[in-house]
């Protein structure tokens, strides 16, 4: 973001990962008077200012689990106070806010999933592991669930394993769950450094030398599990469809592949739907309900990973819904 964007706020160093990319995804489905985009991700607004500054006609309602986050945007927002509605909600309530609202069906609906900006760059939120601080990684850190230091001091090895290799998608989950099992008897976890420096002793020296440091795949596994997130996209992105207006587009931007995995399976139904090969004639009620607007998934290029690195691993699939 440059000092002469039009959207810049003084004290929120953000980027919006494909900010220009994203809007013209959206901007055709969000015309006409009264359309509403859910931004179920809100974050610190990044992506609605944008949305919001291009459409004069749209409406936008944020949700966001992080009380902090929902704080900024609606300052970030506050140009354009009266087309905003910024609720406090996990993105798989979407449409117990809209039934709230009044709101049936909507044009538009974004998720920009994973791990905020601001959650990174807050050193005692714990989400990072660059940074010695406590292990909360909760994005929602007021609720009652349970933070990162309380699954690595609770859950057994077996529990622990299945979590890192699943989530963290890390060949050497067990031998990592061990060393933790076997750490916290000596002193519980509260702290990030120290995990961080397990980590790295528990993986071999040649598999340390590749893929940036060896702890990320962990901490990646533990803000999954802590915050409920692929259980949540899982229930959220069907729910999301079934919301959208004929005209309507839902664009998700995944960081790893398991996000992009379910959101590509959730679509699936709706762009292929399952009739037998060569059959003549397909019956209204079997015939596609969706189109897929990004052939697959969409990239940041060099050029925006140059400017914004955070964008290197995005995915963006993006569908419009064609029939009711």
């Amino acid at each position: 973001m440059t000092a002469d964007d039009p959207l810049a706020n003084e004290g929120i160093g953000h980027v919006p990962v494909l900010r220009e990319r994203i809007v013209a995804l959206l901007a055709p489905a969000l015309q006409a008077p009264g359309s509403v985009l859910v931004d179920a991700t809100l974050g610190l607004g990044g992506h609605s200012a944008a949305i919001l500054a291009e459409i004069a006609s749209c409406r936008v309602v944020g949700l966001d689990r992080d009380r902090q986050a929902l704080a900024i945007a609606a300052d970030r927002l506050s140009p354009w106070a009266d087309r905003v509605t910024l609720i406090h909600a996990v993105y798989d309530e979407l449409p117990e806010v809209l039934d709230g609202l009044g709101i049936g069906r909507v044009q538009g609906i974004l998720f920009d999933l994973g791990v905020s900006s601001m959650q990174l760059d807050r050193a005692d939120r714990g989400f990072a592991y660059a940074v010695d601080a406590p292990l909360d990684m909760r994005m929602d850190s007021a609720s009652e669930g349970l933070t990162a230091a309380e699954v690595l001091n609770t859950y057994p090895v077996a529990d622990l394993t299945r979590i890192l290799r699943e989530y963290g998608e890390e060949r050497y989950a067990r031998r990592i769950a061990e060393r933790i099992v076997a750490a916290r008897t000596d002193q519980p976890w509260q702290t990030s450094a120290r995990l961080v420096d397990l980590i790295r002793e528990a993986i071999p020296a040649p598999a340390r030398r590749t893929g940036g440091n060896p702890a990320k795949r962990t901490f990646q596994a533990l803000r999954i599990e802590v915050n409920d997130e692929l259980r949540v996209l899982q229930r959220a992105i069907p729910a999301s469809l079934d919301r959208l207006d004929v005209g309507g587009r839902l664009v998700a931007m995944s960081y790893h592949s398991l996000e992009d995995r379910i959101v590509k399976r959730a679509c699936q139904p709706g762009l292929h739907p399952d009739v037998p090969h060569g059959l003549p004639v397909i019956p209204d009620h079997l015939a596609p309900w969706l189109i897929d607007l990004t052939r697959g998934s969409l990239k940041a290029d060099d050029a925006e990973i140059d400017v914004n690195p955070r964008s290197a691993s995005v995915r963006v699939r993006a569908v419009e819904r064609i029939a009711a």
